[in-house]
């Protein structure tokens, strides 16, 4: 197969630049790629010292650093209830059609043994999408079937 085009994007991930802290010198420890290691309270190893944003590795978006910044504001200065087990983890694509996603994914979903609802839609059903002539796509939703929670959803189409 052969593909032609003008541009090449290639992502391999990213690579923390922790070691500009020296976290040696105040022994933090470190994940096997690098990132400052916390509990779900975002403490590190040594009590009383934090990290938060992409230094953590739980999170490389604007969003998830401002909720590690939540969760040590509550740590510090509130009800002490909140922790890294409470972030939904979400993203954004953007591609055309652009693609968001919160939650768990389906395979995710069937891991956690719970029973389960799932529903897939068509965004050619969607009357956003056939209003605005872009019926590319599909939603997709995951709940638990006892609790009636939304587990996870997924949008990959306009709007």
């Amino acid at each position: 197969m052969r593909i032609t085009g003008s541009h090449l994007l290639i992502a391999t991930g990213r690579m923390p630049n922790s070691d500009l802290l020296k976290p040696t010198k105040a022994e933090l420890k470190l994940d096997e790629k690098g990132y400052i290691e916390v509990n779900p309270k975002l403490e590190t190893n040594i009590k009383g010292i934090f990290a938060l944003g992409d230094c953590n590795g739980k999170g490389a978006f604007t969003h998830t650093s401002y909720n590690d910044f939540e969760i040590i504001q509550d740590q510090l200065f509130g009800e002490k209830k909140r922790t890294l087990h409470d972030r939904i983890t979400n993203y954004a694509l953007y591609i055309d059609p652009p693609l968001g996603r919160a939650g768990l994914t389906l395979i995710q979903a069937k891991e956690s043994g719970k029973k389960l609802l799932f529903a897939r839609m068509p965004m050619s059903e969607i009357s956003r999408a056939k209003e605005k002539g872009e019926t590319e796509g599909k939603m997709e939703v995951i709940v638990d079937e006892d609790s009636e929670q939304i587990l996870g959803a997924a949008v990959l189409g306009t709007g």
